[in-house]
């Protein structure tokens, strides 16, 4: 019987090719977005969730108070991590992590610059990577170990085995290779290429009101992970004598990929909003190409309607005609499946270049096949379902008589069906400009300073004791209007403080409560960003020595500090008193999305990892970088050339929602596609069965043009009913994304007259190419009998 199916189902879609080909390249579109976004929904899942005592991974998080709201930060003070370890027996390991940095590791004569972490001893141990050479147990218990991933030790070593090899650090460090680790997957947010013992913690974050790690936790199997956070309650004030009133709490690592994002102090989602809303649209773009199939399906049920009565004066049962018409589905589904199997593997490279990190599946993973065969079947389900059941539903008596043209209730649920797939259509379409809106608005608000001619230079190797003669070349030279230090790029928020702080007219409570991002310079700070100095002088550590005091504020510090006076007045930080020689005005280095929040420059002349250039383009840019290079090499010739444009690094932080943008655009161009060829496929069946219609008003004098418009009129009408319903389910769903931004733009009615003039003017040339085709036909082939 099945096989009966079959051959039947086959000559049916091969006896009506141009609509068979309609709904294999819809479904194939729809299946093809479908089995990308699983790809991807399943990496997103898998995010750091693989390590094999998974369940009792913490990543250790700050909570404080401010302004009668609960923050939080995942920067940790670098006490936190012995400290736990020691008191509480519930923990396992604690490790921390500092901030990946570029460095150079040689051997022999080959020099490469690679990422890598500083880290404790049992963080190897605690997330297991996969060991291809040595042991994990004491891989970093020396000082002078490093653990390599299996690319860069190839990179460096060819094929010479790497264990007990002497790689040099910075070329002038020793560090022996003892285990190599397999490179880590994409689905990981760790990006080191190396690991090293983390060496003098104590210098990078020498408080407890100091935040510089990220620090992890492993806690005992059967702990109790809510009763153990209450145990942290207090820990951090217990640990200031009240200086601070920030605590510490643990939450599972396997959450912090999708559920990162919290409202005072509870998690309510993060990156799981936007997996929900990309495997939604996935769906309806999928369900976009049933309904393809219902319509066509349905509106062609009067050329089935005589068939499906012949085989019931025959003795078929409507089980039978209803597998018989299932069977035609599944295979349809079928076929566009392996289109869309075979599209996914040419797409997903170009869908790779959108997304951060790359995605990948395997044709020989038996689960992959089962996965593929169980979505086909329910595809094709899905589709059939309803144009099964109403086709077997037809009588006999009815159907056998001639054709009637009063099935209203299919009409009616068939035009349901045009405004529900145009209605997502514009909605996706109304989105992704916004989204871009958005991303515009961010990307033209004023950072503070002009970011078009300055480079970061990383500070290393003979840098920072040559860093005066680079400096005063640079400007001698013409080759740079300024140069100044910071302790990290100046596109990042890197460190920040809370608590201890006094100033006059302050409070305990207030000095408590405020909490200030920290930046590191030595001297030419505020004239090589070229930012505003709102009262006093930049800090100029270099040539005054007495400097090494100094600070400079932002705007932001000032009101939340209430400080009318601020030049001249002090800064009590901890045991230490600072002077306040400027107020500079706000700039971004954080999110773009966010307001400005307090920032503290110091003085400094130690960990200053960062040279910032602002260049001089007297002749072209890259004339001047190259000047840079042969002056950095005459100082500093082991290491290669390494820049960054700080407007470039600028432009990275819209990556997400330029991301989202670009995933936006796509699904809108998918859905109002499907939907076209939905529509393509009607207005090409009403063509045919109103030929005679059509012949009849040519011969009477109807024009060209009043038939287009008459075929067209019904179309458009049920495009305008989904723009009238779409536009306001637009706007609510746009205004809850838009909330997450405290700098965004007010949605704007034009947006959604465009959005619905777009897609009028999409289904009338869609229909219009039938329309005039039909319109255009010669009448005595249309009048003619069959």
């Amino acid at each position: 019987m099945l096989k009966n199916y079959i051959k039947i189902a086959w000559r049916n879609l091969w006896k009506n090719k141009g609509y068979s080909a309609i709904n294999i390249i819809g479904l194939s579109i729809g299946m093809t977005a479908v089995l990308i976004i699983g790809i991807w929904i399943q990496n997103q899942f898998q995010f750091d969730n693989f390590y094999s005592n998974n369940t009792s991974l913490y990543k250790l998080w700050n909570k404080y108070e401010d302004e009668g709201k609960i923050k939080l930060q995942q920067v940790t003070s670098g006490l936190a991590s012995p400290a736990l370890e020691a008191e509480y027996p519930e923990v396992e390991h604690a490790a921390r992590i500092y901030w990946s940095s570029n460095r150079l590791l040689s051997f022999d004569e080959k020099k490469i610059k690679s990422k890598g972490n500083e880290v404790d001893p049992a963080f190897i141990q605690m997330f297991d990577f996969k060991i291809l050479r040595g042991n994990n147990n004491n891989a970093l218990g020396d000082n002078n170990s490093i653990v390599l991933t299996e690319s860069l030790a190839r990179n460096i070593f060819g094929d010479v085995d790497p264990l007990d090899k002497i790689v040099m650090l910075d070329d002038k460090e020793p560090y022996k290779v003892t285990a190599v680790i397999a490179d880590l997957p994409s689905n990981t947010n760790f990006d080191f290429t190396y690991l090293i013992p983390l060496a003098q913690p104590e210098n990078y974050s020498p408080n407890w009101t100091s935040n510089s790690f990220y620090t992890f936790v492993q806690l005992k199997k059967g702990v109790d992970i809510e009763a153990f956070n209450e145990k942290l309650i207090g820990f951090i004030t217990k640990k200031t004598n009240n200086i601070s009133k920030g605590s510490l709490f643990l939450y599972p690592l396997s959450k912090m990929h999708l559920y990162s994002k919290f409202e005072q102090g509870i998690p309510v989602g993060g990156k799981i909003d936007q997996v929900k809303l990309i495997g939604g649209i996935g769906l309806l773009i999928l369900l976009i190409a049933c309904i393809n199939f219902i319509n066509l399906s349905t509106a062609r049920s009067q050329k089935r309607a005589k068939e499906v009565a012949v085989r019931k004066v025959v003795g078929a049962q409507r089980f039978n005609l209803i597998a018989q018409f299932l069977t035609e589905s599944v295979l349809l589904a079928l076929i566009s499946g392996l289109i869309a199997i075979g599209l996914a593997i040419g797409i997903l490279p170009l869908f790779n270049k959108i997304l951060d990190r790359p995605l990948s599946f395997s044709l020989t993973d038996p689960i992959i096949w089962i996965s593929l065969a169980g979505f086909t079947f329910f595809t094709g389900t899905l589709a059939g379902l309803y144009p099964a059941f109403v086709l077997s539903a037809f009588k006999p008596v009815k159907t056998l008589k001639p054709i009637s043209h009063s099935k209203k209730f299919v009409l009616n649920f068939r035009e349901l069906l045009v405004i529900f797939q145009f209605g997502i259509a514009i909605i996706l379409i109304i989105a992704t400009m916004i989204v871009r809106q958005q991303i515009n608005y961010a990307a033209q608000r004023d950072i503070g300073y002009n970011s078009s001619q300055l480079i970061e230079i990383p500070m290393e190797g003979n840098m920072e004791k040559n860093y005066e003669a680079i400096k005063s070349e640079l400007i001698s030279a013409n080759i740079a209007q300024s140069v100044t230090r910071t302790g990290w790029s100046i596109t990042q928020n890197a460190s920040n403080t809370s608590g201890g702080f006094l100033w006059e007219g302050a409070t305990p409570e207030q000095g408590n409560k405020i909490v200030f991002n920290l930046g590191k310079t030595e001297s030419d700070f505020v004239k090589t960003l070229g930012l505003k100095l709102i009262a006093g002088r930049d800090i100029d550590y270099s040539r005054m020595l007495a400097d090494s005091s100094s600070i400079l504020l932002n705007e932001a510090a000032i009101r939340e500090m209430n400080l009318k006076n601020p030049v001249g007045n002090y800064l009590k930080w901890g045991d230490k008193t600072y002077t306040i020689v400027g107020v500079i005005n706000d700039h971004i280095s954080g999110s773009p999305y966010n307001p400005v929040s307090p920032l503290l420059i110091s003085a400094n002349k130690n960990w200053l990892f960062n040279m910032v250039i602002r260049v001089n383009v007297t002749s072209s840019f890259s004339h001047q970088l190259n000047q840079i290079e042969k002056t950095l090499k005459k100082f500093n010739p082991a290491y290669p050339f390494e820049y960054k444009f700080v407007d470039q690094q600028f432009a990275s932080k819209f990556g997400d929602q330029q991301q989202t943008a670009k995933l936006a655009f796509i699904f809108s161009l998918l859905a109002i596609s499907i939907s076209c060829l939905g529509l393509f496929g009607l207005a090409s069946y009403m063509a045919e069965l109103k030929t005679k219609e059509i012949g009849i008003r040519k011969v009477l004098g109807a024009s060209v043009s009043g038939i287009t418009a008459m075929l067209s009129r019904d179309f458009v009408k049920l495009v305008v009913i989904a723009i009238l319903i779409a536009s306001p389910i637009a706007w609510w769903a746009m205004n809850k994304w838009l909330q997450d931004f405290s700098y965004r733009i007010e949605i704007q009615w034009w947006t959604f007259s465009l959005a619905g003039a777009s897609a009028i003017l999409i289904a009338l040339i869609t229909v219009s190419s039938q329309a005039i085709r039909a319109a255009s036909s010669n009448p005595v082939k249309a009048l003619r009998d069959e």
